[in-house]
Formats: structure tokens, C-alpha cells, sequence
């Protein structure tokens, strides 16, 4: 039995984490922190989970949470993941669901300044299998999912001049913090584009799509009035005609032997509450450009699944242990 710490259990990405590790057969979650709620019961917080916890938040140390685990989660904001990994490394394997580990050089310019500049595996499995050996999984963030995953073979192919990835987003990404995005009468029969050029998470695609040989990257995000659930439209320019079969072969054949990734028309209640990532292609007749779709649960697949996932080829489990769920599509 794999022993699971949780620090930052109190956000929608510790509940969710909660949510999902309560039904996997090979694990049990021993200590959950929170500086604010401790001595409280997880299930006065997370209230869906009523009957299946009998834990209590606790404000324990980086050393007192490795004591009790084999494997930590990081729930936390960016920026405190860095001034505690390197009180946990020697002790037990992590994975971060913060940006901190994820953008290696490239992390300063975006985020500020990073004290502990140590390599992490970036954790998405269907391109970075070595995370079945890391120590320190760097879980990426949801945006990226979407946006890497209806790009990926594309670009590794070497097909590629340009791509525009146009994002939407459940207001659940922007955390359990209310903001005025976030407040009802704002996002209500709305749609809101936001850092429309510069949003932090173009450099984690950018970094990705790079690596397998992207040309020029855009992105923007927008958000809609959903909770669950990033859609994303790829506009894929290549460097010459494509068939339409074989464009989708080459996908099929890229992803082959990855159960997450499903070849499905998307749409977000398709996906909602599960680790699956839809993707659905089709090409421009009328020009050099390959239309990708792709549908995420953002709080799954774009973050505590996705860790899971992680775990369990860190601990040598088969990627879908506790995961293979199908959708809430109502």
C-alpha cells in the first residue's frame, strides 16, 4: 500500500486529489496539511467526501509529512513547492502540481525569482515516459494539457510552421480564491478573454512544442461560465498538404497504447470528472491548416488525475489505476 501525503489539502486541487485517491486500491492518504484549518476535519471541508475520511488537517513540517509518506503531493501556490522540495527529496518521491518545477530556466522570467534550481521529469506521460523513474514529477499545468496533447504529433512529425491554440476555460482554474473574474454576475452569459498575448502557461507549451521542434506558438485563454473543463481549438498551419487519413493516422499512431487519450468529438461534459483527454481532428481543404480540438477536465486531467496518473507509473501500477471512470455528462 502506497502511503500518500497531500500538503495544500484545503483548494479545489487537494479536494480533488482527495475525490479521486479514495477509490484507488493501492493507496492510503495518511496526512493531509493546512496551516489555516488544522485540527479540522477534511470532511468539514471538503463536504462531498462526508463517510470517507476520518482524517484531520494538520500543520506539519516538510519532515514530519515524509515520515508518514511514501509519495507527496504539492497542492500549493506557486512558489512555495521550491522551499519545500528540498526538505522532502531525500525522503520520499514528489509530485508538484505547482509551476515551480516545470519551466526549468525559463521559470524566472515568467514567474520571479526560484531558489532551489534542480530538474524535475515534466509530468505529462504521454510524451515524457521517464517519469515512471523521477523522484520529482513536475505536473503541468492544465492549459498546456489541452494545447500539447492536439499538438504533439503534428509537430514531432515536423509538419509544422504555426500553430494558434484558442483556449476556454472553467472558472474552477482560476482556484478556490474569489476574484471579480470569478464573481458570478461577471462571468455569468459571458465569455472573457484574458492576457490574451502573455499568459504564463504559453511558455510551458512553448517549452514543450519546442522540444519535439514547433515553429511560432500563439495562445489565448479565455474563461466561460462553466466550473469543469478547458476546450481547446488548434489552428495547426503546415509546411505542406496533408491528407485528411493521414493525418489522423499519424495521431492514432502517436498516441497508440495511451488509454487517456481518447479520439472522440469533444465537448467538456464528455470528459467531466474523468482523466481523459478527447481530441478530434479535421482538415482545411482550403488551405495548409489542421483543425485540432481538444477537451480536458481541468481539474482532472489538467491536474490532480493527471498527478495520479504520475504516481502510478512512479510506483510501477498500471497509468489508469483509480482513474478509469466514465464521465458526469449531464
Amino acid at each position: 500500500m502506497i502511503r500518500v501525503g497531500i500538503i495544500g489539502g484545503s483548494g479545489y486541487t487537494g479536494g480533488e486529489l482527495l475525490r479521486l485517491l479514495v477509490q484507488h486500491p493501492e493507496v492510503e492518504v495518511t496526512i493531509v496539511t493546512s496551516r489555516a484549518l488544522d485540527g479540522t476535519q477534511v470532511a468539514d471541508v471538503h463536504r462531498h467526501l462526508k463517510g470517507f475520511y476520518d482524517l484531520k488537517f494538520v500543520d506539519a513540517t516538510a519532515k514530519s509529512v515524509a515520515k508518514a509518506a511514501d509519495v507527496v503531493f504539492l497542492a500549493v501556490p506557486h512558489g512555495a513547492a521550491m522551499g519545500l522540495v528540498p526538505n522532502l527529496i531525500d525522503e520520499v518521491r514528489i509530485i508538484d502540481l505547482s509551476a515551480d518545477y516545470r519551466l526549468g530556466q525559463r521559470y524566472e522570467s515568467v514567474y520571479g525569482p526560484h531558489t532551489d534550481p534542480r530538474e524535475a521529469v515534466y509530468g505529462l506521460p504521454e510524451l515524457h515516459p521517464e517519469v515512471a523513474h523521477a523522484d520529482l514529477c513536475a505536473n503541468p499545468g492544465c492549459y498546456p494539457t489541452g494545447a500539447i496533447l492536439s499538438a504533439a504529433p503534428l509537430v514531432k512529425a515536423g509538419f509544422v510552421d504555426r500553430i494558434v491554440f484558442d483556449s476556454k476555460s472553467g472558472i474552477s482554474g482560476a482556484g478556490a480564491a474569489p476574484t471579480a473574474t470569478s464573481h458570478y454576475p461577471n462571468l455569468a452569459e459571458n465569455v472573457v478573454p484574458y492576457q490574451l498575448t502573455n499568459h504564463r502557461h504559453k511558455a510551458e507549451i512553448v517549452q514543450e512544442l519546442e522540444r519535439l521542434g514547433a515553429g511560432t506558438v500563439n495562445f489565448t485563454p479565455h474563461v466561460i461560465p462553466s466550473i469543469r473543463g478547458i476546450l481547446t481549438t488548434a489552428h495547426i498551419f503546415t509546411n505542406k498538404d496533408l491528407d485528411s487519413d493521414g493525418v489522423k493516422s499519424l495521431y492514432e499512431d502517436f498516441y497508440a497504447g495511451r488509454p487517456f487519450i481518447r479520439f472522440n468529438v469533444p465537448s467538456l461534459g464528455s470528459v467531466r470528472g474523468t482523466n481523459f483527454c478527447d481530441l478530434f481532428i479535421e482538415r482545411d481543404a482550403a488551405s495548409n491548416r489542421i483543425v485540432v480540438v481538444s477537451a480536458i477536465d481541468n481539474m482532472v486531467k489538467g491536474a490532480s488525475g493527471q498527478a495520479i496518473q504520475n504516481m502510478n507509473l512512479m510506483f510501477g501500477l498500471d497509468e489508469t489505476t483509480g482513474l478509469w471512470t466514465p464521465a458526469l455528462s449531464l
